[in-house]
């Protein structure tokens, strides 16, 4: 068995296809690496975590450079469709200390399992910011519910996974980017409970550490003091970052 020139060809117009299509907004070739498993690989291989240190995940190819900088408590959803949620997060070092003024860069789809940058002529921020912990380590804000989500399939990656018989789906999740002096950098997900899709993701990027309590609430108070008139979430969850190399 060797490869063939029909297939070298096959491969090298695959190659070109991902080329054309990516841009400034769509990174085709990010999205391949991710669908063949080779950015897990890389990040498992890279980032590995000490006992009780949060687990790192794929960088996915929707995070854009210069997100809105926002004040801790801020609305960062922009007119991001979803139902209200409510996020508070706490950032730690390994022996409990609390990890204050670290940077922490959040962006998330939307309910119709969409990216901002995923929409034709917007040019606004949506559900992504940037924000500064507190002395405590805390960063709270308010945002919308994401949703699972199919990723661009009208590409050759779509055309590999069908061919493949493979699924295209992502379960819901918002990353974090977290980054403080004498620690590690970290890159991560937060993914609900609940999804359909955590045992399938088309990226390889789910670790069972990483999947959390996403609690649904009635009408009434919100954790901001403010009074939701429709049904709202809150997520609560602790990152714990490693020292940084000595």
């Amino acid at each position: 068995m060797h490869l063939t020139e029909a297939e070298w060809l096959a491969g090298i117009q695959f190659l070109t296809a991902t080329g054309e299509i990516t841009d400034d907004k769509r990174q085709e070739f990010v999205l391949l690496s991710d669908t063949l498993g080779l950015s897990m690989l890389v990040i498992a291989q890279n980032n590995r975590k000490p006992p009780g240190a949060t687990e790192a995940t794929v960088f996915g190819p929707y995070r854009v450079a210069n997100p809105p900088e926002c004040e801790s408590g801020a609305d960062i959803a922009n007119g991001a469709v979803g139902q209200p949620c409510y996020v508070a997060v706490q950032i730690r070092g390994l022996r409990g200390e609390p990890v204050p003024h670290a940077a922490v860069e959040i962006w998330q789809a939307d309910a119709d399992g969409l990216y901002d940058v995923q929409y034709a002529g917007n040019t606004d921020m949506r559900a992504r910011a940037t924000m500064r912990a507190d002395a405590q380590g805390r960063v709270a804000f308010k945002t919308v519910l994401p949703e699972a989500y199919p990723i661009p399939a009208d590409g050759p990656v779509g055309r590999m996974l069908a061919a493949s018989g493979r699924d295209v789906w992502r379960p819901a999740h918002i990353h974090f980017m977290i980054d403080a002096p004498g620690y590690e950098p970290l890159v991560t997900h937060l993914f609900r409970h609940t999804d359909q899709y955590l045992e399938t993701d088309v990226v390889f990027g789910v670790r069972s550490s990483l999947v959390t309590q996403w609690h649904r609430h009635e009408p009434g108070a919100t954790p901001d003091g403010r009074a939701s008139a429709i049904p709202f979430y809150t997520l609560d969850h602790v990152f714990v970052l490693n020292d940084a190399p000595a």
